[in-house]
């Protein structure tokens, strides 16, 4: 029996030519980021199960590919529940794996620590256009910072890389959770609705406000509540500036919302927009939630519209870090869907501009040694000034070796035959 050469359900394998795409684009994300002050790190794709499953990650931990025991630690027979198997699992995102990197290394980092971890994690996800099992997440993370300039910050290191790839009319969602609390409580909803109201909020972009609105009076809400709740979103409706958005349902949930949240979501929107270089807008959306358990106060996505859904997102989340040392630390954090980026980037065509142009020596078989060396030297000249260089052996059909080499962008060809020393 052959072995299975097709890679598993939900990842794949990658080409040259997007390979390239990729080490490129990582690239542009880690130079821009180092501008903005940002510090590498990186940290295992494993973590212990106890703290993926820590009811932070939201729906996420249900996708989390665990993993069994090993020797003598796995006991098959007298196993009663998936604890007595289970003791690690892959990530499912960077941010916990950042939060107990913090606080074990606190002592050792600067306050405020910019982070910044580029890293592949791991969904039991249903496959589909953009989304795998195994992707690449690229994550900016500004810790032991409490005011709102994180927030501006990482927008605007996100949205500069974006611009520098070629992106443009692109939008960035924001929210804020305390904004979201101050709704449901305006509409009378139990405190103990709200985690199951966020998630059927959640599919407003999917099945519409008749849809929501069904799912809400399905789940024991009074349908008076919830036409109070949906009522809501109709005072945003229309206003093309973010900021007087949020001073109109601010004013609408005036007792209800915590104090300094309208006046931080708009002193982001609008320093956002006075200092941004790419060509975007800040949106203020009340229907946006972001899944994730740990969040606490603002949260962001982006919009593409080639992609027609999100393509990276963000918040704050100042509790995560005090699961792990009893302290919270303000921290707030911005993600690429670097995976999507790329997808759209192929998709256009994309080229990678100032490459060194490629050049491949065509060498015949038998070509004596000596004479070999004086090739590969010349190779070597050509790189050292700028020239990307390929030395490969001639095959039998040159032609259709050369076609192959052009597709891959070598402009220039040079033959070595044993027939002309």
């Amino acid at each position: 029996m052959s072995l299975a050469k097709k890679p598993v359900t939900g990842m794949k394998d990658i080409l040259p030519e997007e390979m390239q795409i990729r080490d490129y684009v990582a690239g542009v994300i880690k130079e821009t980021y180092r501008g903005f002050g940002f510090t590498p790190i990186d940290t295992p794709c494993m973590e212990n199960i106890a703290n993926l499953c820590s009811k932070q990650g939201g729906e996420n931990e249900k996708l989390i590919f665990k993993v069994l025991k090993r020797g003598e630690k796995l006991k098959l027979e007298s196993a009663e529940s998936e604890s007595d198997l289970v003791d690690l699992g892959l990530r499912y995102d960077l941010t916990l794996p950042l939060a107990r990197f913090y606080a074990n290394h606190a002592n050792d980092l600067p306050s405020p620590f910019k982070a910044l971890q580029i890293g592949n994690v791991f969904r039991a996800d249903r496959p589909q256009r953009g989304r795998y099992r195994q992707f690449t997440q690229c994550d900016i993370d500004i810790l032991g910072e409490p005011s709102d300039l994180a927030e501006i910050e990482l927008i605007l290191a996100t949205t500069t890389t974006l611009g520098k790839l070629g992106f443009s009319g692109f939008e960035i969602r924001i929210n804020e959770r305390g904004i979201l609390r101050a709704m449901a409580a305006y509409s009378g909803f139990p405190e103990d609705s709200l985690e199951n109201v966020f998630i059927i909020l959640d599919k407003m972009d999917k099945i519409g406000r008749d849809g929501v609105a069904k799912e809400l009076e399905e789940s024991g809400l009074g349908k008076e509540s919830v036409e109070k709740y949906l009522g809501l979103f109709e005072e945003t409706e229309g206003e093309a500036d973010g900021g007087k958005a949020v001073e109109l349902l601010a004013a609408k949930l005036d007792g209800f919302l915590e104090d300094g949240i309208r006046k931080n979501l708009k002193e982001i929107i609008e320093s956002v927009e006075r200092t941004k270089t790419a060509d975007f807008r800040m949106v203020f959306d009340p229907t946006l939630v972001r899944g994730m358990g740990y969040y606490t106060g603002t949260i962001f996505e982006i919009a593409i519209p080639e992609f027609g859904g999100s393509c990276g997102g963000g918040g704050r989340y100042d509790k995560m870090i005090g699961n792990f040392t009893g302290n919270d630390v303000p921290a707030c954090g911005f993600s690429i869907g670097f995976e999507r980026i790329i997808l759209l980037l192929l998709e256009q065509g994309y080229q990678i501009p100032a490459q060194p142009k490629k050049k491949a020596y065509l060498i015949e078989k038998n070509y004596p040694a000596d004479k070999l060396c004086e090739v590969m030297k010349q190779a070597q000249t050509e790189r050292e000034n700028g020239r990307q260089v390929l030395v490969v052996r001639m095959n039998k059909n040159k032609k259709f070796q050369k076609e192959k080499l052009a597709k891959e962008g070598y402009e220039e060809f040079e033959e070595f035959f044993c027939r002309s020393i």
